[in-house]
């Protein structure tokens, strides 16, 4: 089963409950993907997009907690060197690096669908590997 991935803006979309087809685009993905038994992502890196202390924080934790099949991916050494890898191949630097964090864990899922509301730098990030789809929200 090919995993979800959400970077940031997906994220915010799905823990702040926008209205609007973003937000609800989200829920269906979640909802499709739980129910078929796939893994649903974020990285820690996304994350730490997220908090920002007092309100903000509360609204992760909550996201996190309701939605308890989302599973938070750490950037270990190994995921460290394939996110230096996709930015070196890509021609991009270190303000890119939560974007190829995120396209890194799709990679090392074996395939993802990677939702994003920057799809142009994940795409870059993406480009020429097998088993990854870009759904842009």
């Amino acid at each position: 089963m090919i995993a979800l991935v959400l970077d940031s803006e997906a994220f915010s979309s799905l823990a702040r409950s926008r209205s609007g087809s973003r937000s609800a685009d989200v829920h269906a993905a979640l909802r499709a993907a739980i129910h078929a038994g796939s893994d649903v992502l974020v990285p820690a890196a996304v994350l730490a997009e997220q908090y920002r202390g007092g309100r903000h924080d509360q609204v992760v934790d909550s996201c996190l907690s309701e939605h308890s099949g989302i599973e938070v991916v750490d950037t270990t050494r190994q995921l460290a060197r394939r996110i230096g890898n996709l930015l070196a191949r890509a021609g991009r630097g270190s303000r890119d690096h939560v974007d190829a964090t995120v396209v890194a864990v799709a990679v090392a899922a074996g395939g993802a669908v990677i939702m994003t509301g920057d799809s142009d730098d994940i795409g870059v990030l993406a480009a020429g590997l097998v088993g990854i789809t870009i759904y842009a929200i």
